[in-house]
């Protein structure tokens, strides 16, 4: 396996991340996606071109697909497994197999996200991601993520280290100080039509 930076890197590289590319899938969440991803897109407008920071198997992607059919979509993902399955599931996703921390845009798309990401990035690192967030930007970024006002640590499926709640958009938008927060949302993991797992969305737009 490539020597990663991090031990977060190691940890989705290798099996777990394959355990949780086999793990995450259905058509309830990808209902679930598709009705969270079109309230966040209908603040927006004249959206061409897609790339999500940490893919997966491309179920956010999916979503976005059926609601933006036109759109250019792109997939930064680390795990081998994982970029495999989201090459079958769409060939006509632009695919970046490595980590985020390793990635640099080769040009801007209009709307750049993540979902599920930052949470489990090595903190000292976030500055890196949100630069990468910012420069890939033509126009909107959008976060999906746990929330907690202060940093802290949350034991993950018997792992240490391997997730973290903060205030990943109030680091940004003070990071940056031409980002406007356009909306922001909240899915409640006991939605009786469409759950996430309570999950803080927010949506910014680049200053013009």
């Amino acid at each position: 396996m490539k020597a990663y930076r991090t031990e977060q890197e190691h940890f989705w590289a290798g099996d777990f991340g394959d355990d949780y590319a086999a793990r995450n899938r259905g058509a309830g969440l990808t209902a679930s996606n598709l009705a969270m991803f079109a309230e966040i897109l209908s603040y927006t407008v004249s959206v061409g071109s897609v790339i999500e920071l940490g893919a997966n198997i491309g179920l956010n992607l999916q979503a976005i697909r059926l609601l933006l059919p036109e759109t250019e979509l792109s997939a930064v993902e680390i795990n081998k497994r994982a970029v495999d399955e989201l090459g079958l599931l769409d060939n006509k996703i632009r695919i970046y197999h490595k980590s985020v921390l390793d990635f640099s845009p080769d040009y801007k798309r209009d709307f750049v996200f993540t979902k599920g990401v930052l949470i489990h990035i090595d903190p000292a690192r976030l500055p890196d991601v949100y630069d990468l967030l910012y420069r890939g930007s033509k126009r909107y970024i959008c976060i999906a993520e746990y929330y907690n006002p202060k940093p802290v640590s949350i034991p993950y499926r018997g792992h240490e280290d391997k997730l973290f709640k903060r205030d990943f958009a109030g680091e940004i938008l003070d990071r940056f100080g031409d980002l406007k927060l356009v909306k922001y949302g909240f899915v409640y993991h006991r939605d009786v039509n469409f759950p996430q797992d309570d999950i803080f969305w927010f949506l910014f737009e680049k200053g013009m």
